[in-house]
């Protein structure tokens, strides 16, 4: 059986704060600014993970090569969207987890360039971890910040050492 990776409840907490550069505001306001930054930064590649940031994203025309969502926004369950011209990719990653099968599918969607949609059984949250470890350098990654705005982290080889030290925390407390 793959293995589940959780996270250490200590650190939990760290999950809350903002991973990255915090942009206050409503989905309008937070997408004018978004589009700034691309305009500006020009990343290598632009992922989102959650469902209300991907939504947004997608109605704003900043097209996200890699979307990872779960069909619910705050544990609340949404319609499902399917995002024209993506591959759908299923699998399942429980609540508080992070799953081998999760990690394959987001190293695969990277590895391609393939314009991909992860749709997660169980909850997407911790996956934007993983996505800094395997995303390349000066890609964007963009989540939700309930109740307050998006997050946008520039991966970059300081980001991916954070990444990588919440990783190897969470490798101590794997799981069967």
């Amino acid at each position: 059986m793959p293995a589940n990776y959780s996270i250490n409840p200590e650190k939990l907490s760290s999950f809350k704060e903002p991973f990255g550069k915090l942009i206050k505001g409503t989905p309008a306001e937070t997408m004018r600014q978004l589009a700034e930054i691309l305009k500006k930064q020009k990343p290598l590649l632009l992922i989102s993970v959650g469902d209300t940031v991907s939504r947004n994203l997608h109605e704003h025309n900043l097209i996200p090569q890699l979307s990872i969502t779960d069909d619910k926004s705050m544990r609340k369950k949404l319609s499902p969207v399917v995002f024209h011209g993506k591959t759908l990719v299923h699998v399942k990653n429980p609540e508080g987890t992070i799953t081998e099968e999760a990690i394959q599918a987001i190293q695969r969607a990277l590895k391609t360039g393939e314009a991909t949609q992860i749709l997660v059984d169980g909850e997407e949250d911790m996956l934007t971890l993983i996505v800094v470890l395997y995303a390349p350098e000066n890609a964007l990654v963009v989540y939700g910040q309930p109740s307050e705005g998006i997050v946008v982290v520039q991966v970059t080889a300081r980001k991916r050492a954070e990444a990588t030290q919440i990783w190897e925390s969470m490798l101590k407390t794997q799981t069967k």
